[in-house]
């Protein structure tokens, strides 16, 4: 399947140096471990959430503004640090995005206050949107085009390994030794990434004619919007679901608190396989791959909430729910570029926004089912709902970028 950006007689930005064999994994292993550094620091504060409170003397809910402060970061940095950064070289950028989310971590560990630390979560999340976006951008100027999509896989699956690796290590660390040897954990990560970055990845010039103005007009991009929302509506019933994870596990399934954090590791594992399986599918099909995807969730996330009482099939479901979610992210990802391919870095930052977005609502719909009294069980249903929406609006997506395509070629 070609592009959109090729379907549509717009200009694809020119590839920066390929590379192949070792030279390759090393440059994007360096990227990775950007993603790993990212994932494993905003997911770990979840199970650290007591022990800060604590340390702060401030009560949970109040902690959880800490959850929020961040991904509000990652809304309003990805399009604003995107767009300021469109004149430098990606690697450059990518260089200034590590740095600042180093310092902004190492920052929190001497926050003295709760409105500081309020304060440092948000100024953490900044970067992240922008660097995935743009780091994604960069791994696909290195490989041939038939690959881009696994090139956007293997810099997410840093975000994957995260959870399976990171986020129980500094659980355990910060429990043991002070929660807030999460951040210089963090810290560090975010430092070697910066050096194998700036070692391994190799310098492109910034793309010809960029500009601020270019990139904010994949603003103007209805396409942008329609590929924006499928992935808030579509990503909102997974993150209904998974945001209540650990009271569904105890609750409905019966499984001890002790053992949910190796479930969660099981999700994890799922996330690594369906981000290497959904780089794949994106180089078949970018919409093909969406449309399996947000099918698969809808499906998968229906059977969890009536087979939770269960524990096999349970634990084989939240591998599955893992893995599916995963499968989702690189074509949506190469959908938004494609979408707007004079303003690509800006266009990919804001799949990023989209997700922290659906995050939002769906913790907040899943909340509300379950206050309605509907039980445990009830966000997977809400999130199946939610996922066939999504599926329907990725198939109107579809549709108009065909219609498009026909038009541009008259």
């Amino acid at each position: 399947m070609k592009s959109a950006a090729i379907a549509h007689g717009h200009h694809v930005p020119a590839r920066s140096t390929q590379l192949s064999g070792k030279a390759l994994l090393l440059a994007v292993v360096a990227l990775a471990m950007g993603g790993f550094g990212i994932g494993t620091t905003e997911f770990a504060i979840m199970g650290l959430l007591q022990e800060g409170a604590a340390d702060l003397d401030v009560t949970n809910a109040q902690m959880g503004l800490l959850i929020s402060a961040y991904a509000l970061g990652v809304v309003v940095g990805a399009p604003i640090l995107t767009a300021l950064g469109a004149k430098v070289s990606r690697k450059t950028m990518v260089l200034w995005l590590m740095a600042f989310f180093t310092l902004a971590n190492l920052s929190s560990i001497f926050a003295a206050n709760y409105e500081w630390m309020l304060v440092s979560r948000f100024l953490s999340g900044l970067p992240h949107g922008a660097y995935f976006g743009i780091a994604a951008i960069l791994a696909g100027t290195l490989v041939p085009a038939s690959m881009r999509g696994r090139a956007i896989a293997w810099v997410m699956l840093g975000l994957s390994v995260a959870n399976v690796l990171g986020v129980p290590v500094v659980t355990f660390l910060g429990q043991s030794f002070g929660w807030r040897w999460m951040f210089a954990v963090v810290g560090l990560v975010g430092a070697l990434t910066w050096v194998a970055i700036r070692i391994f990845v190799p310098m492109a010039p910034a793309v010809e004619g960029a500009s601020i103005r270019n990139e904010l007009s994949a603003l103007r991009s209805g396409q942008v919007w329609m590929a924006m929302l499928t992935g808030i509506i579509g990503f909102g019933g997974f993150f209904a679901v998974y945001s209540y994870i650990s009271p569904i596990l105890t609750d409905v399934t019966g499984l001890s608190i002790r053992a949910v954090p190796l479930v969660l590791g099981l999700y994890g594992i799922g996330m690594v396989v369906g981000s290497l399986i959904g780089g794949r599918l994106a180089d078949w099909s970018v919409m093909g791959a969406i449309y399996i995807a947000t099918s698969a969730m809808v499906l998968f996330m229906a059977l969890f909430g009536l087979v939770a009482t269960h524990i096999a099939p349970t634990l084989i479901l939240v591998f599955i729910l893992g893995c599916t979610g995963s499968l989702l992210v690189p074509a949506l990802q190469a959908l938004l570029m494609d979408s707007a391919p004079h303003a690509q870095s800006l266009a990919a930052s804001l799949n990023h926004s989209a997700l922290n977005v659906a995050n939002a609502l769906g913790a907040a719909l899943g909340a509300a089912v379950i206050t309605a009294g509907l039980g445990y069980r009830a966000p997977a249903f809400l999130g199946a709902g939610l996922a066939l929406l999504g599926l329907l609006l990725a198939i109107a997506t579809g549709i108009r970028a065909k219609r498009l395509a026909g038009d541009s070629a008259k």
